[in-house]
């Protein structure tokens, strides 16, 4: 652990690196078409490109958390850049919608070990409060590129084909390459590293998934990523084909709703200093769980366009507030493996949103009644997940201050004790009671007054 906190070269460094998600994810979107017509293929089939990679995100970080704890952060990150360095150059020569589904795989768990030691070394760097303001930047900061990307693959699409985009991540990976040759050092030491292979990890998952705060963190906090992914699969559709909001008005709805989700996730992050993790994300899960209501009676009872942006901008809103203090309170007991944890919870939060997808389009494309099933449900169950496994570990309430009241209230009477000894009236009283002791233990009656004088 940093004792002053971590060099700002080094804070650039794991900024950039949370950018390998949206980036991967969303950069090429503008040019899917153009794609799909380009290697013959289905629109489905280039569509899967983009879950291949998604796949790749969740399971990479199965991989990646466990090595880099055990040996160490930032090899195993040198290797995750090189590899999304040369399959991004692969993607850009693929001959055939197979070639680029297996590269976008590839490319997917190249980008997940940049996504865990992110996470990991910002445990290794921080602790308390300053843990759950990074963790809240992380938020921020991928909240903006996963706007920022499609936005600026639009552009480069004026310019470039898919090929000269799958170019640009690659160049894109160089630039983090030197930024990690340059600025990032080793955030975890030998003495820190877990030893052991396979057997070793299994104990490690085994302890966090046993553990009553870890896995109820990390539960309640992919059930609100549920709800999130959920409402990003299916906002394009109602918004377009319900509301008939044209491109340009919708870009501005999702911008709208992206800097909620930016503002939010840096407030939670801030709040937490003078509030408490579990007090932040109590607050979040109420946003989120307002926000799916009132998407399910705009979706059950017809209601105008300005209900159901209300809606989205809450659902957004609340999944941010809910990401930093959840992360904090996942990892904050587990320093020693902090990458395993990392792993277990972002695979947790991939999964459930790609399970919510597709849920919310079974009604088709004019229906939002499912999203908004599957926005309540989602989002209540993380509710009874946080009151039964997270509230429970808390020894105050959420919305009390930091210091509590027992530590008040002992401090008062150490306080007193003090002052009685200075007066000298704890010596006398307790040699009364030593004499009353003494005179029990010989066999001599003490009488109940005297014995109530003196413990007095």
């Amino acid at each position: 652990m940093l004792g002053v906190g971590p060099a700002p070269i080094l804070v650039v460094v794991l900024a950039m690196l949370t950018l390998f998600g949206p980036i991967s994810m969303d950069l090429y979107l503008p040019v899917l078409p153009s794609l799909a017509a380009d290697l013959h293929a289905t629109t489905s089939a280039a569509q899967l490109t983009m879950t291949t990679c998604l796949l790749g995100l969740a399971t990479g970080q199965i991989v990646a958390g466990p090595i880099s704890d055990r040996f160490g952060r930032r090899g195993p990150l040198l290797v995750g850049v090189l590899l999304f360095i040369l399959t991004s150059a692969l993607c850009a020569l693929s001959a055939s919608i197979v070639m680029l589904v297996v590269f976008r795989f590839v490319q997917g768990l190249a980008g997940a070990v940049g996504l865990v030691i992110a996470q990991a070394a910002g445990r290794d760097v921080y602790t308390g409060t300053r843990l759950t303001r990074y963790y809240g930047r992380i938020v921020v900061l991928s909240g903006l590129a996963a706007v920022a990307a499609p936005v600026i693959g639009g552009q480069l699409a004026a310019v470039l084909d898919w090929r000269g985009l799958f170019a640009v991540l690659a160049a894109t990976g160089v630039v983090i390459l030197v930024a990690v040759l340059v600025g990032f050092r080793e955030t975890l030491p030998v003495s820190g590293r877990t030893a052991g292979g396979l057997r070793h990890t299994a104990s490690h998952v085994r302890i966090l998934v046993t553990d009553r705060l870890f896995l109820g963190a990390t539960v309640a906090s992919s059930l609100t990523s549920a709800a999130y992914f959920g409402y990003l699969g299916a906002a394009s559709f109602v918004l377009q084909d319900i509301y008939s909001l044209p491109p340009a008005a919708f870009s501005l709805v999702f911008g709208l709703n992206a800097f909620a989700f930016a503002l939010f996730g840096f407030l939670a992050g801030r709040l937490a200093e003078w509030w408490t993790e579990r007090g932040v994300f109590a607050a979040g899960l109420g946003i989120i769980v307002a926000g799916a209501i009132a998407l399910l009676a705009a979706a059950v009872f017809a209601l105008p366009l300005p209900a159901t942006v209300g809606a989205f901008v809450a659902i957004a809103a609340g999944a941010a507030a809910v990401s930093p203090p959840s992360t904090s309170l996942a990892l904050v007991d587990y320093p020693q493996f902090a990458g395993t944890a990392s792993s277990i919870l972002g695979v947790a939060r991939f999964t459930a949103g790609a399970a919510a997808a597709p849920l919310v389009g079974l009604g088709g494309s004019r229906d939002m009644i499912p999203l908004g099933l599957v926005a309540v449900g989602s989002t209540v169950g993380a509710v009874i997940v946080y009151r039964l496994m997270v509230r429970q570990r808390a020894t105050k309430p959420p919305w009390a201050p930091r210091m509590p009241l027992a530590g008040v209230l002992a401090n008062l009477s150490a306080n007193a004790e003090r002052a009685l000894d200075a007066a000298g009236i704890r010596a006398d009283t307790n040699s009364r009671e030593n004499q009353a002791r003494r005179s029990r233990g010989s066999g001599e009656v003490v009488s109940p007054g005297i014995a109530r004088r003196g413990c007095r």
